[in-house]
């Protein structure tokens, strides 16, 4: 015999339809379903539940951690379910506004103030990082070369066909532009724009256990400059840069200019400390410093971050050495 259901189903509106297009033929040896009857087979054996243990903290509306129950004291500081330290928030140039002696030069640009937010940011990659730090190696130049002295020169001015006598000034220094490699590498066209007449001298430093390392210098026999621009876009403990500025001493030169883009409140005080007849034009100054001597927040590794060295796309490594076309 059939026995008609009416079949319900809470999420469609199939539920209201007639129960003469839905027919169930009912098996004879089983009885009829019994909705309010449990589920649970007898044989299925009973799994006991076991009990958690108390936390060993408690949380309040506002996520602020509490003293756990063991005793100890812990910061209240803003936590997430998972127990998860929040980042830092550092102040971009939080030490811009501080006394170094008169021969340091800190920029209050505010349009070289957002260039350097621009080169900081993670977002700014190869192509662009590079753009920026050549605006910002510019105007930073620019008020470095203020210094410089002039003398007159005779000159014509073009006015259609004629040609009106007129006295120019030249520079009279003659410069040098010293970049450490290879960081510095990326400040050197921009500086040619300003002084295209200037000489430039590649020195490579890096720093073993934290001591700096002399592995390429290019500076001429005889000093024949009057003044020599350092290039550096980051200067952290400024380690490097002291060695660098005793090395261009003994070559002769008898005027030195650092031009950074960042350096730390540490490295730019103890510098101008040990070198007060240095002058050092800077964009912005921050406050702190890492555990291995980094700027924080800076700039990153400016080199890396020039030449995008850490982004090599090597779409043959899961090929043997040997059947590769190229290698690194």
């Amino acid at each position: 015999s059939a026995v008609s259901y009416k079949y319900q189903y809470p999420h469609s509106n199939i539920c209201q339809a007639s129960t003469s297009l839905w027919t169930l033929t009912q098996a004879p040896s089983k009885p009829k379903p019994n909705t309010k009857a449990s589920i649970v087979s007898p044989k299925s054996p009973e799994i006991p539940i076991p009990k958690l243990p108390p936390p060993h903290f408690t949380m309040t509306q506002n996520t602020t951690m509490t003293t756990p129950t063991n005793g100890t004291k812990t910061p209240n500081s803003t936590t997430t379910d998972d127990d998860t330290t929040p980042s830092p928030n550092y102040i971009a140039g939080a030490a811009s506004t501080g006394d170094y002696g008169s021969n340091v030069t800190i920029s209050t640009h505010p349009v070289l103030q957002h260039k350097i937010s621009l080169l900081r940011s993670s977002s700014t990659k190869g192509a662009y990082f590079r753009s920026v730090l050549r605006e910002i190696t510019f105007h930073l130049g620019y008020e470095a070369t203020k210094s410089l002295t002039t003398r007159p020169i005779p000159l014509t001015v073009p006015h259609g066909s004629e040609h009106v006598n007129c006295t120019g000034k030249t520079l009279v220094e003659r410069i040098a532009l010293v970049p450490i490699m290879r960081s510095g590498n990326g400040m050197v066209d921009a500086m040619l724009e300003l002084v295209p007449k200037a000489g430039v001298h590649h020195i490579g430093m890096y720093k073993q256990n934290g001591i700096p390392v002399q592995y390429y210098n290019r500076l001429p026999r005889k000093c024949e400059s009057d003044v020599a621009y350092i290039l550096d876009p980051i200067m952290a403990t400024a380690q490097t840069v002291r060695c660098l500025v005793s090395i261009l001493k003994k070559w002769g030169v008898t005027k030195i200019h650092i031009i950074t883009v960042v350096a730390s409140r540490k490295g730019l005080a103890g510098l101008a400390k040990d070198h007060p007849d240095v002058h050092i034009s800077v964009g912005e100054v921050d406050e702190d410093l890492s555990d291995k001597g980094d700027v924080i927040p800076g700039i990153g590794d400016a080199g890396d971050r020039l030449y995008a060295t850490p982004a090599i796309d090597d779409e043959e490594d899961l090929m043997h050495p040997s059947k590769r076309k190229r290698s690194f």
